[in-house]
């Protein structure tokens, strides 16, 4: 999954693909805000990322879509 997360105070976004169901990602980012705990993610490469839920702004859940290269030919 794609996750994109806004942080009060931060001008860039902070964008991490993660290896989480939609589901289980949509339940943490609520537990997070509803108890005021910190949101705890690990992306794919295995760095642990950390973001007080005082400071979420929005976070953006999306799938992994492949990427298409190349040409098609229709006839």
């Amino acid at each position: 999954m794609n996750v994109t997360i806004g942080i009060s105070g931060v001008a860039r976004e902070l964008q991490l693909q993660v290896e989480m169901e939609q589901s289980q990602l949509h339940s943490a980012v609520e537990r997070s805000c509803r108890e005021q705990e910190t949101l705890q993610l690990e992306d794919k490469k295995g760095r642990k990322v950390l973001i007080p839920a005082s400071h979420l702004g929005y976070v953006i859940i999306s799938e992994d879509k492949p990427r298409q290269v190349g040409f098609t030919v229709t006839n």
